[in-house]
């Protein structure tokens, strides 16, 4: 028997809010914690929505 599926949970697009600049942050070290290397990170920020940002001095 097949599942079955709602849309009960879909967001819509004007729902969707872009990421305070410390939540990016947070999450961007959760993730580098976790990756096994540089490339995982990189595709795990993507999955996530988050663009890698540059080490700022």
């Amino acid at each position: 028997m097949a599942a079955k599926t709602t849309t009960d949970t879909d967001i819509a697009d004007e729902d969707l809010v872009p990421l305070a600049d410390e939540t990016a942050s947070q999450a961007q070290r959760v993730v580098a914690a976790y990756a096994t290397d540089a490339d995982e990170c990189r595709m795990l920020l993507a999955m996530l929505g988050i663009e890698p940002t540059a080490k700022v001095d």
